[in-house]
């Protein structure tokens, strides 16, 4: 199987999952793949890693929750896996460059996180990844 397809597989999983506990273990052994081969040919077919674009995945659900929604904060964090509100907050503002409350009055969502990018090619998938200011995949 070629590494796009492999690439493919992992994200569509991951996206069909994403409120579930996700592991590296736990992709591998439902996809069939040594986690070591899948985690590798992520990382070098798309510059991220598979816990960096979950992550990713999970903010962006957060912040179209923050807008859409009048959840506590504190709920939409549970639900995007941190175990309390100031972890939220801090890798939240690390991605959208500002805090969960300040953008949820601000009233408009926009993804940080729109596609992957193989290199050479695009790969769409609902990511795109922004690392140290730079857009990257």
């Amino acid at each position: 199987m070629n590494d796009e397809k492999v690439l493919e597989k992992v994200v569509s999983y991951i996206d069909q999952h994403i409120g579930e506990d996700l592991s590296l273990d736990k992709i591998a052994e439902a996809l069939n793949y040594s986690k070591f081969y899948m985690a590798r040919t992520f990382a070098e077919k798309t510059g991220c890693t598979i816990y960096k674009y979950i992550q990713g995945q999970r903010l962006t659900l957060a912040a179209r929750e923050l807008v859409e929604t009048k959840k506590p904060i504190i709920d939409i964090a549970y639900e995007a896996h941190y175990n309390s509100q100031q972890a939220f907050t801090l890798a939240f503002s690390r991605l959208y460059q500002c805090s969960p409350q300040a953008y949820r009055k601000n009233g408009v969502f926009y993804p940080i996180q729109t596609k992957i990018t193989l290199r050479g090619q695009q790969y769409r998938s609902g990511a795109t990844y922004r690392m140290g200011g730079d857009m990257a995949a």
